[in-house]
């Protein structure tokens, strides 16, 4: 069996340039695997359910490709089961480009990042734009309670594949957590330093009083 992006991507023409450019070759093993990759497995939903932002790409009905970067905290992107991830579509600037897309055609691709770890997981699947007056239970499951923004929609995701990318060309990039994660041992080495070098002060004005 073929994997299930290469299914999707793998067209005619992106055939013929993989034969020009001398890969043909090697993609076509894509063809042949022993597993689809359309069925999250767990390290796909943690990998998932971890980020904090993503890029995604929908297409107009003039055929021009509209890639947009979707934001919040860690888990508001939901892994709802092995098929299908969602989010609540936060109010953004009000021009409705991917929704309106995405109401058109509802294919979309993703693009997950870590960049920490130089880590990139691409998705395709097909979009359900859902409104809390048609399924406000499906909803209410997207929301982030914690999260200050006002909640438009939710944008429910079945999938269609999945591909993880080589780390090549990927600059590491850290988040103010990740950045604190890091430190945190040396602040607390400070702080030790700090509090014995105080102690050291304090023991020794001691002296000179006495």
């Amino acid at each position: 069996m073929a994997m299930a992006f290469s299914e999707i991507t793998f067209t005619p023409s992106v055939k013929a340039a993989q034969s020009l450019y001398g890969s043909r070759a090697k993609n076509s093993r894509f063809e042949v695997a022993e597993e689809q990759r359309n069925v999250l497995t767990e390290a796909e939903m943690a990998f998932i359910a971890q980020r904090d932002s993503f890029y995604q790409a929908t297409v107009s009905e003039t055929g021009w490709p509209y890639v947009q970067h979707r934001g919040g905290p860690v888990g508001f992107l939901k892994v709802l089961d092995g098929r299908t991830i969602g989010f609540a579509d936060f109010r953004g600037n009000l021009q409705y480009i991917s929704v309106g897309n995405l109401m058109a055609n509802d294919r979309i691709s993703l693009l997950f990042m870590d960049y920490a770890n130089r880590r990139r997981l691409k998705l395709w699947g097909r979009v359900r734009v859902v409104h809390e007056q048609d399924d406000p239970s499906l909803l209410a499951r997207l929301e982030v309670p914690s999260y200050r923004a006002r909640v438009e929609r939710g944008i429910v995701i079945e999938v269609e594949a999945y591909d993880w990318n080589c780390p090549q060309h990927i600059t590491p990039r850290y988040s103010k957590p990740e950045v604190d994660s890091l430190l945190a041992p040396l602040v607390a080495e400070i702080a030790d330093l700090n509090a014995r070098l105080a102690a050291m002060v304090h023991l020794s004005g001691s002296d000179l009083i006495g």
